[in-house]
């Protein structure tokens, strides 16, 4: 199903939440990809997931699956499939009974579906979500991440058009996160539905996004592949929310540019001002003809080891550099540029 938003604007008690002074925000969902809404709290996230839900409705545009608009048209025949962070499991009631709920509704049943038809789709979703073993149990007897994976069974038993999740692995603890994400991203990528999935978590939006969208103060401020938003920000906001950066203010001297970590290659084409150099951790390596910079800190995360530079007279580093091969804090290293690495703001 294709979906878009047009125009789109919302405000509580008249303060505007999406939209605004700046224009309705427009957004194209493509037919069986995830796209991924990111921002910071407040930004308008999950205004825009209850907008195609039909929980709300917008003050102005339109909101169009399949080119009919769908303002006015409630949630239940909308063929959407939502998951919040709050499980919402009916705890009276068995996973089995959990996950066949939206497959109970007058509007599935209208299509034919008899109750032998039910039992096949509640054995194959429980089966896409390794469920198997807890259909008779209830909501009480399992573990958060089992209890998420029952909201997306239920949520994608009818096989809606569209699914939205709403921060669903926010509740959480981070090494459950990891597991049921994983999981999460091997799931939706053989769906072949058209999904969109709010979060505020960058690393989970890398992971999961097919098409990435960067959302503050109500406005999309970035959209795009996600490894070009990280690599290839627009501003300095999205540098900083998509990960740790380090910005460098660029400089000319005898008509090159320059920053603190020396002379920049000609192929940066830097305009007039003062712009900003993004250097990623990961984008420091060892040189020992490069610039000299102290350790000020220095902690091995198993992966890399994470290190503080401090360069005199400039601003600290904060960079990614092999596990083992960071000395303790005190000791002085060649710093240098990955070859290709940065991008200007």
């Amino acid at each position: 199903m294709r979906v878009s938003l047009e125009n789109v604007s919302y405000a509580y008690a008249e303060a505007p939440v999406l939209g605004g002074d700046a224009g309705g925000v427009s957004l194209d969902l493509r037919p069986g990809e995830t796209t991924v809404v990111i921002g910071p709290s407040g930004s308008g996230k999950s205004t825009l997931l209850r907008l195609l839900a039909g929980l709300l409705h917008p003050r102005t545009g339109a909101v169009r699956f399949d080119g009919r608009d769908m303002v006015g048209v409630p949630t239940e025949k909308r063929d959407v499939g939502v998951v919040f962070q709050s499980y919402a499991l009916f705890p009276h009631l068995t996973v089995r009974q959990n996950i066949a709920f939206g497959l109970t509704t007058a509007r599935y049943r209208s299509q034919g579906n008899s109750s032998t038809e039910v039992d096949r789709r509640v054995a194959e979703t429980a089966a896409l979500l390794a469920l198997e073993a807890l259909l008779d149990r209830r909501p009480t007897e399992l573990s958060g991440g089992e209890q998420q994976r029952v909201a997306v069974a239920r949520a994608l038993a009818p096989r809606p058009a569209l699914l939205l999740f709403d921060e669903p692995l926010s509740a959480l603890d981070a090494r459950l996160r990891r597991t049921v994400r994983a999981d999460l991203s091997r799931l939706l990528a053989s769906l072949g539905t058209t999904v969109l999935y709010v979060t505020h978590d960058q690393e989970e939006a890398l992971l999961l996004a097919d098409h990435l969208v960067v959302l503050n103060r109500g406005q999309i401020v970035q959209q795009g592949p996600p490894l070009d938003l990280y690599r290839r920000p627009a501003d300095p906001f999205v540098a900083t929310f998509l990960g740790e950066a380090n910005l460098l203010p660029v400089s000319r001297r005898d008509g090159r540019p320059v920053t603190v970590l020396g002379p920049l290659s000609s192929t940066f084409e830097v305009p007039e001002g003062q712009p900003l150099l993004l250097v990623r951790p990961e984008d420091l390596i060892l040189d020992p003809g490069g610039v000299r910079a102290g350790v000020a800190e220095s902690r091995g995360l198993g992966p890399y080891d994470r290190v503080v530079l401090r360069l005199p007279g400039g601003p600290d580093l904060l960079a990614h550099l092999p596990p083992g091969t960071a000395p303790e804090a005190g000791a002085i290293l060649g710093i240098g540029l990955r070859p290709g690495a940065g991008h200007l703001l």
